[in-house]
């Protein structure tokens, strides 16, 4: 069921991320702005993580079994609209990228899932193992411009399209739901307020906006960003960026793993600290060999490792049948954190030419979130027991 839930994730993030490996081409064909550009990749991540809220509270009463391969099935229609049709203008652009959205939304379907399977003492790292589901955005990176190339625009969304239907029947067939998953009573309306009272929804919140939110700022900008301040060529910037999200990917199950083992907050707190020390080196964007490259890897290994603590948090303060409520809100949170710094860094270079100071307001909110955890997280974890 773990692996079954991991490939759902990765193959709907893959979906999710189609637009930003494409983002300084459609900036070429269309002569779009700079911050144009910038909102193209980013439609889809604030669409993805604000239904996460909605798709959370729904797993949460019908099951894993029925919202995998709903969503993927759903998420099928705007890939192939922007594929076949959606992608000579920017209007269709944002409007087919706004529904691609709804593939972001397989996260809150999958933490609940696969919480409800594992023990507390090992779901930091299970949640850590189907995180690395967002290695979708780097089989994104690595095989879109090589598919475009190779067949024309329609080709990376038709096999993206074809790999979603034939998970969606996979799923359909062979997923099932823990037998000793709770399900929770009342309305939607009621278990979303209630949710909205528990501390850990808004402190996991705010922590998975820096945590997460940096990683998908990063995999969806980067290949912009080094085609813009180091001159790199579209393929060049895309396979970089994949080999970010690999490090982040392969960091998040060991940063829930040390945090069952230790303390989420020590991984976190600890996690945050690298991601300032990386965000001030590359401020000054220093040379791309070595240092740039050291500061974005530092970086990548942090945002993973620190996203997977942030989820053994949910699972040891969060109640077993309202886990994917819980989700649903952070990890809007964590899109939604996600989608503000490319905007930021887009409306940044336009003014200024410059992205240092995209760079140092991420070092200073970073700082800010390592502070938050060592104080007022671990005071709500001593509570908690």
């Amino acid at each position: 069921m773990l692996v079954l839930a991991t490939v759902g994730f990765a193959v709907n993030f893959w979906a999710w991320a189609l637009l930003s490996p494409l983002g300084p081409m459609f900036q070429e064909t269309l002569r779009l702005t700079a911050f144009e550009q910038a909102l193209i990749v980013a439609v889809p991540v604030v669409v993805g993580s604000l239904g996460r809220i909605p798709v959370g509270a729904l797993t949460d009463r019908y099951g894993g079994r029925v919202m995998f391969p709903l969503v993927s099935a759903v998420t099928i229609v705007p890939v192939l609209f922007v594929g076949l049709a959606g992608h000579s203008s920017l209007a269709a652009l944002l409007v087919g990228g706004f529904f691609l959205g709804i593939g972001g939304t397989a996260f809150a379907v999958g933490v609940p899932f696969v919480n409800a399977w594992f023990p507390p003492e090992r779901r930091g790292l299970a949640i850590g193992v189907f995180g690395m589901g967002m290695g979708g955005t780097a089989i994104s990176a690595l095989t879109t411009v090589k598919l475009v190339d190779a067949g024309g625009v329609p080709t990376p969304f038709v096999v993206t399209a074809a790999v979603l239907a034939v998970y969606a029947v996979v799923a359909l067939a062979v997923l099932r739901d823990s037998p000793d998953r709770t399900v929770p009573t009342g309305s939607l309306g009621q278990r979303l307020a209630a949710t909205a009272r528990l501390p850990v929804t808004w402190q996991a919140a705010a922590l998975y906006a820096v945590a997460f939110g940096g990683y998908v700022a990063f995999s969806v900008y980067l290949p912009a960003y080094l085609k813009t301040a180091y001159g790199l060529e579209q393929a060049d910037a895309a396979n970089r960026m994949a080999g970010f999200v690999l490090l982040a990917v392969v960091m998040r199950p060991l940063g829930g793993w040390l945090s069952d083992r230790t303390d989420p907050v020590r991984v976190l707190t600890a996690a945050l600290a690298v991601v300032v020390a990386g965000a001030a080196v590359q401020a000054f964007t220093p040379a791309l060999m070595p240092l740039g490259t050291i500061a974005f890897l530092s970086m990548a290994a942090a945002l993973g490792a620190g996203s997977g603590a942030v989820f053994a948090l949910v699972a040891l303060l969060a109640p077993a049948n309202k886990v994917g409520a819980v989700t649903g809100v952070v990890g809007a949170a964590g899109g939604l954190g996600g989608f503000v710094p490319p905007l930021v860094m887009g409306a940044l270079y336009g003014a200024l030419s410059s992205y240092a100071l995209g760079f140092a307001a991420l070092a200073v909110v970073a700082l800010a979130a390592a502070l938050f955890t060592a104080t007022a997280v671990r005071q709500a974890v001593a509570t908690a027991g």
